[in-house]
């Protein structure tokens, strides 16, 4: 059967009591691309249909905002969500169009995830293009590409067609096919375009693809050492889970993005930057090791109140701080196995940086773990109040202790990693019981009081009495915050502009303690004038910020409900708290193999 013949048969009209059949087109002209357009085409059996743009459970970019000129051939459309709008039309086979027109390009550097479009290609696909027909989330979908003939692809989605990935010439264009097993797959699918380089390895019988999309002027760099690292960090990956959860994966690296990424269940979308990458073949290894350990941890052992797909915003999430902070242990860990060389020279050294943040911070002994979760994502800055504090420290130092809390109740017979495989295997949805359950039955101990402690009440960790089971303890000085050399500004304030229109630059205090919060100024005040002057953005802002010196004086007039407020702010240094680790002069034999076990 040819490769026409095929996609016929695979779409061909189905029973009326079968769920309708949907396939998309996907097209980008080489000569417009402000955006791309989208046809789908679908069999139903009701003359109304549902469709909508997909809501990302933790970066959720509002794409419904630049969906154009949505039409359906005999048929209407209206709009009735914000992100849903109902198709009228004959049963039977319906096709629809819209346009995705790309908002304007900000000013820096790009986040990985966002879609984009140059004449040597760009991130298209996902929840930034594909609508989904709601009532049919579970029916299986095929998608065409028709892109510069020029453009390789890398995506997620498995190839539709035998040979699908070399696609077929078609005058200036070339079309390829894909498929996915249902809706939720297409749309945590992101697809790579343009001319791409390529590699290929094998771990545990699973072919992983590392792709890179270079800017014209990329800087050369060592490939070689490149792959080799995410071959080493996926084989460290394979020996925690013992297995993988997709068929095949592909890492996909964009020149000129930030150095972020966002994790999907077979794919991984993360920015780079030739020149790093020339300097240090391994630049963005640690990044690549935390969304990368996210494929297990996030997206297969998922947090109890994630949507699987939905148009509307996620619903907090009290588990983050494992589901985040937990990947950040092993991101920093795995590397280490893998013999890769970190910013922090060594465990203790990292750990040392860890605990003095968490320590200059006060939020912490405020806020539990679960609370911080809930306000990780898809909330208004400030929710806190005037503190800010980061779910991915506070686990990752709460997966520290119960890591050692493990090893020294099995006498190092047991670890963190038997938890983590221990969640996969049973391939339940967790929250705060379900991993105390599964950390108590690997270490056979009561972690109740801890866990009632520091995830669901708020509590300073006494770092001594964990680190004290291995024979090491803490030494805590305090002195002026030090930059290159010199005193450090008191900066801990930054500003937000929030989604509603006509709201203005509100502010954020990140810290009570800082001159800011001293002064008066609060979390949400509405930023009316900077010395006089009218500050709009936050990158207005952050400009002004970094021109003060120490003992400038600063007029902050904000706005409240109550009225005006005016703070006037000298700017000065601040306290920061240094930790060492240090080995008890009594430790014993076992403590310190406990300790040298933990990779301390």
């Amino acid at each position: 059967m040819n490769s026409l013949a095929l996609v016929l048969a695979l779409f061909a009209p189905a029973h009326p009591a079968l769920k309708p059949s949907i396939q998309y087109t996907l097209r980008v002209d080489s000569t417009d691309l402000s955006g791309w357009s989208v046809e789908i085409r679908l069999r139903t059996t009701s003359d109304t249909v549902r469709l909508a743009m997909a809501a990302h459970p933790e970066y959720d970019d509002r794409y419904w905002r630049y969906v154009r000129d949505v039409a359906v051939d005999r048929g209407t459309v209206t709009r009735v969500d914000s992100a849903v709008w109902q198709v009228v039309a004959p049963r039977g086979a319906v096709t629809v169009h819209y346009r995705i027109a790309l908002p304007p390009a900000e000013p820096g550097l790009r986040a990985a995830w966002r879609p984009f479009l140059t004449p040597t290609g760009g991130l298209i696909g996902g929840p930034h293009a594909f609508m989904y027909v709601l009532g049919a989330k579970d029916s299986s979908v095929m998608v065409t590409l028709r892109l510069p003939s020029s453009w390789g692809i890398a995506t997620g989605l498995r190839d539709a067609l035998p040979r699908g990935g070399q696609g077929t010439r078609r005058g200036s264009e070339r079309e390829w096919w894909y498929a996915a097993t249902d809706a939720a797959t297409l749309v945590d699918s992101p697809i790579l375009v343009g001319r791409l380089r390529a590699w290929r390895f094998v771990e545990g019988g699973v072919t992983h693809r590392v792709v890179y999309w270079p800017l014209p002027n990329a800087t050369p760099f060592d490939t070689i050492a490149f792959v080799s690292g995410i071959q080493r960090l996926v084989h460290q990956t394979f020996a925690v889970f013992g297995r993988a959860p997709y068929r095949e994966y592909t890492f996909q690296f964009e020149d000129g993005a930030y150095g972020g990424g966002l994790e999907h269940r077979n794919s991984v979308t993360l920015g780079t930057q030739s020149a790093d990458l020339a300097r240090d073949p391994n630049a963005v290894i640690p990044e690549t090791a935390h969304e990368f350990f996210h494929t297990w941890n996030l997206m297969a052992i998922r947090p109890v109140e994630y949507h699987d797909l939905d148009y509307r915003t996620q619903p907090p999430v009290s588990s983050l701080w494992f589901s985040e902070g937990l990947t950040m242990f092993y991101a920093d860990l795995l590397l280490r196995r893998a013999g890769i060389p970190l910013r922090d020279s060594t465990r203790i050294a990292h750990l040392e940086r860890l605990i003095g943040s968490y320590l200059a911070n006060p939020a912490y002994a405020r806020f539990s773990a679960e609370s911080i979760s809930r306000v990780a994502y898809n909330v208004q800055p400030g929710e806190l109040g005037d503190y800010s504090a980061s779910t991915h420290l506070q686990g990752e130092l709460i997966g520290t202790v119960l890591d050692i809390v493990i090893r020294n109740s099995t006498s190092g017979q047991r670890s963190m990693d038997d938890v983590m495989r221990r969640l996969f295997d049973q391939g339940v949805r967790i929250d705060g019981r379900v991993i105390e359950q599964a950390v108590e039955s690997v270490c056979g101990c009561d972690v109740a009081p801890f866990f009632e402690a520091h995830v669901r009440k708020g509590a300073v960790i006494d770092f001594d009495r964990y680190l004290g089971l291995m024979g090491l303890t803490t030494r805590v000085t305090r002195g002026p915050a030090m930059y290159n050399g010199e005193p450090e500004r008191d900066l801990r304030i930054y500003g937000y502009e929030p989604l509603s229109p006509d709201s203005g630059l509100r502010l954020v205090i990140s810290n009570p303690s800082s001159i800011w919060g001293r002064a008066g100024l609060h979390s949400r005040d509405r930023l009316v004038a900077l010395n006089g002057g009218a500050v709009a953005t936050w990158p207005q802002l952050r400009a002004k910020l970094q021109a003060l010196r120490l003992g400038d004086t600063v007029r902050v007039q904000v706005q409240r409900p109550s009225g005006r407020f005016e703070a006037t702010v000298i700017v000065a240094g601040f306290e920061r708290p240094t930790v060492r680790i240090e080995r008890l002069p009594n430790a014993t034999v076992a403590q310190r193999r406990l300790a040298e076990a933990a990779i301390f």
